[in-house]
């Protein structure tokens, strides 16, 4: 059997990024901590912790992590339903989940408050490009994600959101500076565009379906939808932004189309993992019902 008080030292290192703060959020000493988290590795026989600022967990850690917030939702559901069990409360529970940065400024916040406001739960939400917030899951990182991904990772079920609308849009002068005679291979290589990171690739991928060819972008970093969409405005370079951000400011006339009527539709999906949770369940119901109020069908 494994040690549930080793198990939990080791997701608190894991959440909090350090020993003390793992401590102090278990209520021990630091060296409690590190001595569970010592048997623990000892028992399974490998290292689970990578130390630093911040701590991380192996892949055999991560492991253990999901398995860890699985038994939680589970204890969780049945102190709901045997209040003996929990007679001062039913204690809220860490729920990981991942998703992408553009969800997450669009349709994704609002469902997931909502459904946070109501439900005993810590909410854990990482944010990663939706062709890698699958990783998250094959790691056991998390207990569920918003990915582009339709096939489910081990031990996940998938489901289909929907799909964003990405637009490339620019300001009226950026056009102008930069594409003066249209927009093509030579003109893209050389106008300044926008990415999240350089995990990125929205922006690549529309260039190539205009070009019919690789063209290697110029691009300014910026990790946040809302800073593109003032980075376009602004004039600093062009980039895909999601329709629902920029339908104003188009309609305005603030920003246009680098190439009109020609978007680039991403399919979303919801991974989650199989273990039964009421709590999961019902954020997956949040969840779903603004993805197909918010997104386009597939």
């Amino acid at each position: 059997m494994l040690d549930y008080a080793s198990l939990s030292a080791l997701a608190a290192v894991v959440r909090e990024g350090s020993f003390e703060r793992a401590a102090r959020a278990l209520h021990v000493t630091p060296s409690a901590v590190s001595q569970r988290i010592r048997l623990l590795e000892e028992r399974v026989g490998s290292a689970l912790v990578v130390r630093g600022q911040p701590c991380e967990a192996t892949e055999t850690g991560r492991r253990l992590c999901q398995h860890v917030d699985r038994v939680s939702l589970l204890e969780q559901e049945l102190q709901g339903t045997l209040p003996a069990l929990a007679p001062e409360g039913v204690a809220r529970v860490a729920l990981p989940v991942a998703v992408n940065a553009d969800s997450l400024a669009t349709w994704f916040a609002p469902a997931v408050a909502a459904f946070a406001a109501q439900a005993p739960v810590l909410m854990q939400v990482a944010v990663d490009d939706e062709d890698h917030t699958s990783d998250w899951l094959r790691s056991g990182a998390v207990l569920a994600a918003v990915t582009a991904t339709a096939r489910p990772a081990v031990g996940c079920n998938s489901r289909p959101l929907g799909t964003m609308r990405y637009l490339a849009t620019a300001s009226p002068a950026f056009v102008q500076r930069h594409f003066p005679q249209g927009v093509g291979a030579g003109s893209l290589g050389k106008a300044p565009s926008l990415v999240f990171n350089t995990k990125d690739q929205l922006q690549a991928r529309w260039a190539r379906r205009q070009c019919h060819r690789h063209v290697e972008l110029p691009r300014h970093t910026l990790p946040s939808p809302h800073a593109f969409v003032t980075a376009a405005l602004a004039g600093m370079g062009w980039g895909l932004q999601p329709e629902v951000m920029v339908r104003a400011h188009l309609k305005a006339g603030h920003l246009v189309e680098l190439v009109p009527g020609t978007p680039l539709d991403v399919p979303l999906h919801w991974q989650q993992a199989r273990a039964a949770s009421t709590l999961l369940d019902e954020l997956t119901r949040h969840l779903t019902r603004a993805a197909a109020a918010a997104l386009l069908p597939h």
